[in-house]
């Protein structure tokens, strides 16, 4: 007993020594009653944004609902969009992120939380065109246009996965699958969780039946680098919510895995 006052004792002696602007988040969250996630409201099933309520549903908001609660305090969604969802980080614009695929180009910049899930990249395009594509190679060739959304991880990989083919890159609040569906575009990439929802809310697209996806990637919450205290706040939940089977039950409430 007494070794652990000791121990209590000293935490707080290490915490009185500590300068105000060093202070985490966890503190300002805690003392403020107000947990700041900066979400797209682009990225269906994750996070979508009902635009005449000024609402978020999705499986990312169902997350960060959770974790408000548990922290006893309400949670305030922060538009953001991804070109400068890691710079809202850093920041201080918001204390966190929702779902973002883990990259070292990020983490340069943002801490992780533990993952939570991972996903893979396919390609979609017009069912009319299912003759053309019929794997990765078929669109790598000078006369395809493929489409990304500017500051996401697909701008990066359409120039690795396709570098003979055109590439088209439109920035938020315009969508990469919307250049497909106008004719702008003969394909584009996404997450093979989006891609499920956008082959039921288009019939007119199809994801392209490829050998296999590309690149299978973690999926994580970007979190102020520096902020350790944070950060172990945050894989603590993270461990304990998966140990009881909570990210499970919402993946199948929001079809993650068909």
């Amino acid at each position: 007993m007494k070794l652990i006052k000791t121990v209590v004792a000293l935490c707080f002696m290490a915490a009185a020594t500590i300068p105000a602007s060093a202070q985490s988040a966890l503190n300002d969250i805690l003392n403020n009653g107000t947990l700041k996630v900066g979400t797209t409201g682009d990225w269906n099933p994750m996070t979508m944004k009902d635009i005449a309520n000024n609402t978020y549903t999705g499986y990312d908001i169902d997350v960060m609902t959770e974790l408000a609660k548990d922290l006893g305090v309400k949670v305030e969604f922060v538009p953001a969009d991804w070109k400068t969802l890691v710079s809202g980080v850093t920041a201080g614009k918001y204390h966190m992120t929702g779902s973002a695929s883990v990259s070292p180009a990020r983490a340069k910049a943002t801490g992780y939380s533990t993952p939570y899930f991972s996903l893979a990249t396919v390609p979609l395009i017009l069912k009319k065109n299912a003759d053309k594509f019929k794997d990765w190679g078929d669109m790598n060739t000078g006369d395809v246009t493929v489409a990304a959304t500017l500051g996401t991880t697909q701008e990066k990989q359409v120039k690795q996965f396709f570098p003979d083919a055109k590439h088209q890159i439109v920035e938020a609040p315009a969508r990469d699958f919307q250049e497909v569906l106008a004719g702008r575009a003969d394909a584009h990439i996404t997450s093979n969780v989006e891609a499920l929802k956008l082959v039921e809310k288009y019939p007119q697209m199809m994801i392209v039946p490829v050998s296999a996806p590309k690149s299978p990637t973690p999926i994580a919450m970007l979190l102020p680098q520096g902020d350790q205290v944070w950060i172990n706040y945050i894989n603590t939940w993270v461990a304990l919510k998966t140990e009881r089977g909570f990210f499970d039950t919402l993946g199948k409430k929001w079809r993650l895995k068909e």
